[in-house]
């Protein structure tokens, strides 16, 4: 089998989404302060950050994925508009 055919039929590699812990988001975009991160999840059910699947809870650590957190507080944002 060629190399070429060999490429196409093997699916691309997917990249893995972007977690982080409450702190290491807060470290990372510092224009996000851990006590309006908190504010937000405490509410997830009623500003809808739930609905987006931005929160992901491993036992008691609570991680944000980057992309979905993104996109909810874009939606938030054009609600206003």
């Amino acid at each position: 089998m060629n190399q070429q055919a060999t490429e196409q039929s093997q699916p691309a590699a997917q990249v893995a989404p972007n977690y982080f812990t409450v702190q290491q988001f807060t470290a990372k975009h510092p224009a996000f302060p851990l006590g309006t991160l908190r504010h937000q999840i405490f509410y997830e059910n009623t500003n809808g950050l739930k609905k987006s699947g931005a929160i992901l809870r491993n036992g008691r650590r609570v991680l944000i994925r980057e992309d979905k957190y993104f996109a909810w507080l874009e939606a938030q944002n054009q609600g206003g508009q």
